[in-house]
C-alpha cells in the first residue's frame, strides 16, 4: 500500500489541532487568531509532548500564500474611493500613530542593544493594530454601532493600506546596503507609479472583461477566475521587486471597484479562511518557549510600551484628527495592541533573513498579551477620561475640545488650488500610463519588428513603424494631459475673473504640452539618430496634430468615460438596488448622533410585527430612517411597515441609544431547539381495530391533530394511491390510515 506523503499527514495534524483548539477558544470567547496561535505551538517541534509537524518548509509555503489570500481578501473589502471620503481626519490620524509607534519601537530595540534592522522591523510591527481583534472586541462588547467605533474601523483600514507600504519599503531597505534617503525616496516613486498603473490599468481593463463574460460566469467559474487574477498579479509584483502579498492587495482592490466584489468577497473568504488558519499556525510554530524565558523582560517591556504609547500617542493622533478629549481617549485606548500584520511583517523580516530568530516568538507573545487585555482597555477607556477629567482643570479640557473638534468637516478649497491639484494629478496619471506603454512597446513590439524585418537596411523601418504604433497608442494620453481641465469651471472663472490670470493659466497649459512633446522627443531619440532641433520639431508637430484631431479627442473621451463608468459600477449598483447610504448621514448636528445599520437576525421576535407594535421610538429613543429589503429600499416607513427576517435597518441615535437598540435585537430572539434530532417527524400506518378509542368519530372529533399533534396523510383503500381522509367521514373498523407526527406523538397515539 503506497505511503501517505508527509505534506498530508502535517496537514491533518495542523488542521485538527486547530479545529480543537480553536473551538476551545470560541467557547471561551476569546479570538480565533489566538487559538491559532496555540494550536501551532502544540504541533510545534519545540512542544515534545504531542505530535509534531514534521515538514516545516512545505507548511512555510501553505502559510506563503495563506498570507496572499489574506491581503487578496483585505483588497475586495478596501476601496480608494473610501479613502477620499473619509476626509483628513482619519488620515492624519493613521499616519500620527504609525510614525509614533514605529518610533517607539526603534527606541525600544536600540535600548536592548538590538541590531538596527531589528529595530526597524520592531518598530513597524509595534505601529500595526488589529483590525480583525479590535473589530471582535467591538462586537462582543456591543459597540461596533457606537460612534467612535467607525473612527477607529476607519484608522484601522487606513494602516492595513499604510502596512502594505511599509512591507515594500521594509523590502526595499532589507535589500539594499542602507536606508538612505535617496533609496527610500526611490522606493517610493517606484511604489508610486506602479500603483498608479495597474489601478489605472485594472479599472479600465478587468470591470470591462468581467462585464462582458457576465452570462458565462457562475459561482465557480468566478472563484476560479478571481484566484487566477490574484495569483497573476502576485507573480507580476515579485517580477517587479515588489512582494507576492502586495500584488495580492492590488488586485483586490482592483476587483473591490467590480460590480461582482460582494459575490468574489463570499466565494474567496472560505479559502481565506483555510491557508490564513495554516498561516497563522505557522506562527505559532515558531513559538519557542526557552526564547520567551530568555527574553521576559523584553516582552513585559514591550506590552508597556504598546499600552502606554497607544493610550497616550493615540489619544494625540485622534485629538489631532478633530475628535474631543473623551472620544480621542475611547480610540486610542482600543488599539492598544498588535495582530495579524505584525506577524506578516515579522514573516518578510525572517524571509529575507535580516531579523534575528528570537523576535517573531517574543512579537507573538507580546500580541497574545495585548490581545488578552484588549477588551479591559476598552473598557478602562471612561474611567481614565473621568479620573483625567477631576485632576485636570475644566478650562484646559474646554479649551483642548474647542481646538479639536473646531476643524470644519468641509473647507472652500481656492480656485487656483482646485484647479492646480486636479491638473497636477491627471498630468501623473497620463505620464505614468504613457511611460508604461512605451515601455511595453520597447521591451516586446520592437524586438518582434526587428525579427520580423532583420537586416541593417530594414533596421529602420522597424523602428519607424515601431514609433508610429506608439505615439498612436499614447496619443489619447497625450492630448487628455495637454487639453484636459482647459474648460473646466474652475479655469473658465479664473480666465474671466481677471486679467492677471490668464498668463499662469497659459503656462499650466505651455507645461503640459512641453511634458507631452518630451515623450516624443524621448521614442523619437530612442529610435532615430536625428539631431535634437529635428526631434523636438517633430514632438512639437505630432503634439500639435494630437491636439487638433477629432479622432484622438474622440478616442481619449471614450476612453475616459469608460474608466469612470467601471470606477463608479459598483456605486451606481448600490443605487439601483437601494444600498447606497443616505446624503444626510454626514450632517447631522449633533456630534453624538449618527447612523449605524442594524441586521434583523432570522430568528427574531420581532418579525412579522409593525414598528407601531414595536414602539422602538419610545423604547429606544431612535428613528428608523429606512428599511432595506432584499433589493429594495423603504425609506421614512410608517408604523404599519411590517418587520422581516434578514431586513437592514437604519436607524438614528445617540451611541447609547442605538447601544441599547443593538442589544435588543440580539437578545429578542426565539431560542434554539435543544432537542431537534428528537422532533424528526415520521410516517406511520394505523389499523383501527375494534377497541380503538376512534371508531364512530368523524377526524376533528378524534383529536389526532389537536390532542395528540399528528396529522391523517390518507386513508388506504387497496388503489394505487391514498385516498384522502373528509373531515366528516367517521372512523370504522378496518380502516388503514397513514398518520405523519414525531415520534413521541405517534407512540402516545398508538398507545390510545
Amino acid at each position: 500500500m503506497a505511503e501517505l506523503p508527509a505534506l498530508i499527514n502535517d496537514l491533518a495534524i495542523i488542521l485538527i489541532s486547530a479545529g480543537i483548539v480553536t473551538l476551545i477558544f470560541k467557547r471561551l470567547k476569546q479570538p480565533l487568531v489566538l487559538g491559532y496561535i496555540v494550536a501551532g505551538f502544540l504541533v510545534s517541534p519545540h512542544m515534545p509532548y504531542t505530535v509534531s509537524v514534521t515538514e516545516t518548509e512545505s507548511v512555510h509555503l501553505w502559510a506563503d500564500i495563506g498570507v496572499m489570500f489574506l491581503l487578496f481578501s483585505l483588497g475586495l473589502d478596501f476601496s480608494f474611493k473610501k479613502i477620499l471620503k473619509m476626509g483628513a481626519s482619519p488620515i492624519i490620524s493613521a499616519i500620527t500613530i504609525i510614525f509614533s509607534m514605529s518610533m517607539l519601537g526603534v527606541v525600544v530595540g536600540h535600548l536592548f542593544e538590538w541590531d538596527k534592522e531589528d529595530c526597524i522591523f520592531l518598530g513597524g510591527m509595534l505601529a500595526m493594530s488589529s483590525t480583525t481583534i479590535i473589530y471582535k472586541a467591538f462586537d462582543d462588547l456591543g459597540l461596533r454601532q457606537q460612534q467612535f467605533a467607525g473612527l477607529v474601523m476607519s484608522v484601522l483600514i487606513l494602516e492595513d493600506i499604510l502596512a502594505i507600504v511599509m512591507m515594500v519599503m521594509l523590502s526595499a531597505v532589507a535589500s539594499g546596503n542602507g536606508a538612505d534617503g535617496g533609496q527610500m525616496l526611490g522606493s517610493v516613486v517606484k511604489i508610486a507609479f506602479f500603483l498608479v498603473l495597474w489601478l489605472v490599468v485594472g479599472i479600465f481593463a478587468i470591470p470591462q472583461f468581467l462585464r462582458s463574460v457576465r452570462k458565462l460566469i457562475n459561482a465557480e467559474v468566478l472563484l476560479i477566475v478571481s484566484l487566477g487574477l490574484c495569483c497573476a498579479m502576485a507573480v507580476f509584483s515579485t517580477k517587479v521587486g515588489f512582494s507576492s502579498a502586495f500584488g495580492a492587495f492590488i488586485m483586490g482592490s482592483i476587483l473591490a471597484e467590480t460590480v461582482e466584489a460582494e459575490r468574489i468577497e463570499k466565494l474567496v473568504e472560505p479559502v481565506k479562511n483555510l491557508f490564513g488558519a495554516i498561516f497563522f499556525v505557522s506562527v505559532g510554530m515558531l513559538v519557542d518557549p526557552k526564547i520567551l524565558v530568555d527574553y521576559a523582560l523584553p516582552i513585559i517591556a514591550l506590552v508597556l510600551t504598546i499600552l502606554l504609547g497607544q493610550c497616550v500617542f493615540g489619544t494625540i493622533s485622534f485629538m489631532l484628527g478633530g475628535e474631543s478629549l473623551k472620544s480621542a481617549m475611547r480610540c486610542g485606548f482600543s488599539m492598544a495592541q498588535i495582530g495579524e500584520f505584525s506577524f506578516i511583517i515579522a514573516s518578510l523580516g525572517l524571509s529575507l533573513g535580516v531579523i534575528s530568530n528570537f523576535l517573531y516568538p517574543v512579537v507573538v507573545a507580546v500580541s497574545v498579551i495585548t490581545t488578552f487585555l484588549t477588551p479591559y482597555m476598552i473598557r478602562l477607556a471612561t474611567p481614565a477620561y473621568n479620573v483625567l477629567e477631576r485632576h485636570l482643570p475644566r478650562k484646559l479640557i474646554m479649551v483642548l475640545n474647542r481646538l479639536t473638534m473646531s476643524h470644519p468637516n468641509s473647507s472652500e478649497q481656492s480656485l487656483w488650488k482646485k484647479l492646480l491639484t486636479q491638473m497636477a494629478i491627471n498630468t501623473m496619471v497620463y505620464s505614468i500610463l504613457t511611460s508604461a506603454t512605451i515601455a511595453v512597446m520597447f521591451t516586446f513590439v520592437l524586438p518582434f519588428m526587428l525579427k520580423l524585418l532583420p537586416g541593417w537596411s530594414l533596421h529602420w523601418y522597424a523602428n519607424a513603424i515601431t514609433g508610429v504604433l506608439t505615439v498612436l497608442i499614447i496619443s489619447p494620453f497625450l492630448r487628455a494631459m495637454v487639453m484636459k481641465k482647459n474648460h473646466s469651471e474652475e479655469f473658465k472663472t479664473l480666465w474671466n475673473e481677471s486679467n492677471v490670470n490668464r498668463l499662469p493659466l497659459l503656462f499650466t497649459i505651455l507645461v503640459r504640452a512641453i511634458i507631452a512633446v518630451t515623450f516624443i522627443f524621448y521614442i523619437c531619440n530612442s529610435l532615430s539618430h536625428f539631431t535634437n532641433a529635428i526631434m523636438i520639431t517633430i514632438g512639437i508637430v505630432a503634439v500639435v496634430l494630437i491636439v487638433l484631431s477629432r479622432t484622438v479627442k474622440s478616442r481619449s473621451i471614450r476612453l475616459e468615460r469608460l474608466f469612470i463608468l467601471n470606477l463608479r459600477s459598483r456605486d451606481i449598483q448600490a443605487q439601483i438596488h437601494g444600498k447606497k447610504r443616505p446624503l444626510y448621514e454626514g450632517k447631522l448636528l449633533d456630534r453624538d448622533v449618527h447612523i449605524a445599520d442594524f441586521d434583523i437576525p432570522m430568528n427574531s421576535q420581532w418579525m412579522g410585527s409593525t414598528l407601531k407594535q414595536l414602539n422602538l421610538g419610545h423604547k429606544y429613543g431612535v428613528h428608523i430612517s429606512s428599511i432595506l429589503r432584499a433589493n429594495n429600499r423603504l425609506n421614512i416607513p410608517d408604523g404599519d411597515y411590517i418587520i422581516f427576517p434578514g431586513d437592514k435597518l437604519q436607524v438614528i441615535g445617540s451611541d447609547e441609544q442605538l447601544s441599547k437598540f443593538g442589544k435588543a435585537i440580539n437578545d429578542e430572539v426565539i431560542g434554539e431547539d435543544l432537542y431537534l434530532e428528537k422532533r424528526e417527524m415520521k410516517l406511520q400506518q394505523l389499523i383501527i381495530g375494534s377497541n380503538s378509542p376512534f371508531v364512530g368519530k368523524t377526524l376533528i372529533e378524534s383529536g389526532i391533530r389537536d390532542i395528540y399533534s399528528c396529522m391523517v396523510v390518507g386513508l388506504e383503500e387497496g388503489k394505487e394511491n391514498l385516498s384522502p381522509f373528509p373531515p366528516t367521514r367517521r372512523f370504522q373498523e378496518g380502516d388503514i390510515i397513514w398518520i405523519v407526527g414525531e415520534q413521541e406523538s405517534l407512540d402516545t397515539l398508538l398507545q390510545a
